[in-house]
């Protein structure tokens, strides 16, 4: 992502990158790409809706940090954090089953901040996020997923 051209598939906006993906090996290609420029310390706030590609981008983000076996990277939705070893921890967080801010606040997630690299699915039931790398996955016809990233 940092340094390369836009090409026919991305579009930036101010500090924002567009790009559609076509495949979900593309969307986890992407992530990959993204996450190898990652020093440690790192915060990504993924939301989208049911099967927009939350935990395939983060199987990206694991891959690009290193993480060997991403057939291991899954939705810690019954869990709520799964940690993956990688050049960093890889604490991947997901809220879709929490009930509100306190639910959220109870889980202690912000320990986790600076400790590695923090993926939080469903991020935006955060009432107050963190700042980090904002990605917005919005599905579209098949495959394609149009993926916002931002920096906040």
């Amino acid at each position: 992502m940092s340094g390369s051209a836009p090409d026919k598939n991305s579009t930036e906006k101010s500090q924002s990158v567009v790009r559609v993906t076509r495949s979900a090996e593309e969307t986890f290609r992407l992530a990959e790409e993204m996450a190898e420029a990652f020093r440690c310390g790192e915060v990504v706030l993924l939301s989208g809706g049911l099967g927009a590609g939350k935990t395939v981008f983060t199987k990206g983000l694991a891959a690009g940090l290193g993480v060997e076996d991403t057939t291991r990277v899954c939705s810690p939705s019954y869990t709520l954090v799964n940690i993956y070893e990688g050049r960093f921890r890889i604490f991947h967080i997901d809220l879709f089953r929490l009930r509100g801010d306190q639910e959220i606040r109870d889980l202690g997630w912000e320990d986790f901040l600076g400790e590695g690299v923090v993926v939080i699915e469903w991020a935006e039931k955060l009432v107050f996020p963190p700042e980090g790398i904002r990605v917005m996955i919005e599905q579209g016809n098949d495959d394609e997923r149009t993926i916002t990233i931002r920096r906040s």
